[in-house]
């Protein structure tokens, strides 16, 4: 796993420069780069106006520079030295106001002195800059010239998705976001895992289970994928991920859907329980990314997010301590292996019954010691509690769950039983 989390380490620090937003050229920059790792990756995109429920498809934000200049003469707070200098979505100005007025426009978290926030302002037009509070208090009296080359346009809203054909219709959907600017965590390992998980499941020779891919700008994006797509989403989703800040080396986080109980949570839980048995549980009522929109009333499809460190909880989160530091190659290394895991407990997930009465002969068949000792059952012990439940009621992931056996140890076994003759779906 070195070498993967080497690989989409690289990846995250291309992306890293891209100015992004909820529209424009960063978002396509983004998803070609992405679309080099998955060429059937397809990209799409919605107009300007376009009605997407109760929302609408902003227009978009071009940004060319930004910078204040000092009483001195000294340009600070350029957008060139760092995107996360102008608010999102500023309108452009130029002009030239004192220190006491151009106050109201700065941003600046004086618990965290170091480090330039983040701050939007999607839906009403205004403009700011966000600097370190170290910097906003060594500010002087006096004259600022403010300066911010932007316009918004009649454009469109840009996102993609990829799917990989199973032998079933009903589908797993991942999901993440494309639209932050420089932030590592928050913002580069969701795409960056989804996209290794995309290719890992692209070199298995088949899928039992469709997988659905999906990029989309935060909150507008996933709205506008669901109205496109609603019927087909609620039709065939069994199981759902959000993927988001899942690259540093923290703990390991898991939020439920609104369900709390579908397919998705059980599969996350049986996974982080024993790989990470010391992972963070919140509760819906904790939502924040894209499961609001996926688990809303009308909508109501099973999907819960799998993080490292969730979102809003730690120090470096929406700031510029958001780095390539903090993401690490082990770290999303670490994600894409939980991910892979969690994907194989829905794929491997089937209800299956005996096909004989009473318990079976297993040594005739190979599968049990022919010497009786003390310890001779302990051997077999899996294949007994499996087929012990295997009843016709049960899932696979229940019966995991019931003896404590992790459901990819256990597909080995089922194999065996279903090579025997022994089980048989329902």
């Amino acid at each position: 796993m070195n070498d993967v989390g080497k690989e989409m380490h690289d990846l995250c620090r291309e992306l890293f420069p891209i100015s992004r937003s909820l529209t424009g050229d960063g978002v396509r920059e983004t998803l070609a780069i992405l679309q080099r790792y998955l060429p059937q990756l397809k990209i799409h995109e919605i107009p300007t106006g376009s009605r997407v429920f109760d929302w609408e498809i902003p227009q978009e934000w071009v940004i060319r520079d930004a910078w204040l200049e000092t009483p001195h003469g000294k340009r600070i707070c350029r957008f060139q030295d760092n995107n996360l200098h102008v608010v999102g979505y500023s309108v452009p100005v130029d002009t030239v106001m004192p220190l006491s007025q151009l106050e109201e426009h700065l941003f600046s978290l004086p618990e965290f002195p170091n480090a330039i926030p983040y701050v939007t302002s999607y839906y009403s037009r205004r403009w700011g800059f966000c600097l370190t509070h170290e910097q906003r208090e060594k500010l002087v009296p006096g004259d600022y010239r403010v300066f911010i080359d932007s316009e918004l346009v009649d454009g469109s809203l840009t996102y993609a998705d990829l799917v990989l054909p199973g032998e079933s219709p009903e589908e797993v959907l991942v999901s993440t976001y494309v639209c932050h600017p420089s932030m590592a965590n928050n913002e580069l390992s969701g795409p960056a895992v989804a996209t290794f998980l995309a290719r890992w499941l692209g070199k298995r020779p088949s899928l039992r289970k469709t997988v659905r891919f999906v990029f989309v700008p935060e909150t507008i994006g996933a709205i506008a994928y669901i109205a496109g797509h609603l019927e087909e989403l609620k039709q065939n989703v069994i199981a759902g991920f959000v993927l988001t800040c899942i690259g540093d080396d923290m703990a390991y986080s898991y939020l439920s859907s609104r369900q709390e109980n579908t397919l998705a949570d059980l599969s996350a839980l049986h996974v982080l329980k024993r790989l990470h048995p010391e992972f963070k549980r919140y509760s819906f009522l904790d939502r924040g990314s894209d499961e609001r929109q996926y688990c809303s009333p009308g909508v109501d499809l099973p999907v819960c997010s799998v993080m490292r460190s969730k979102y809003g909880t730690f120090p470096q989160y929406h700031t510029s301590l958001d780095n390539l530091e903090l993401v690490t190659p082990s770290g999303l290394a670490g994600g894409l292996e939980a991910m892979q895991r969690i994907l194989e407990c829905v794929e491997g997930n089937e209800i299956l019954k005996t096909t004989v009465c009473c318990e079976p002969q297993l040594g005739k068949r190979g599968l049990y010691p022919t010497m009786s000792t003390r310890t001779s059952g302990l051997s077999a012990r899996m294949l007994t509690n499996l087929l012990a439940y295997c009843d016709g009621t049960m899932s696979t992931l229940e019966i995991a769950e019931k003896i404590d056996v992790p459901l990819w140890e256990l597909g080995p076994k089922i194999t065996q039983l279903k090579e025997a003759g022994l089980l048989e779906e329902v």
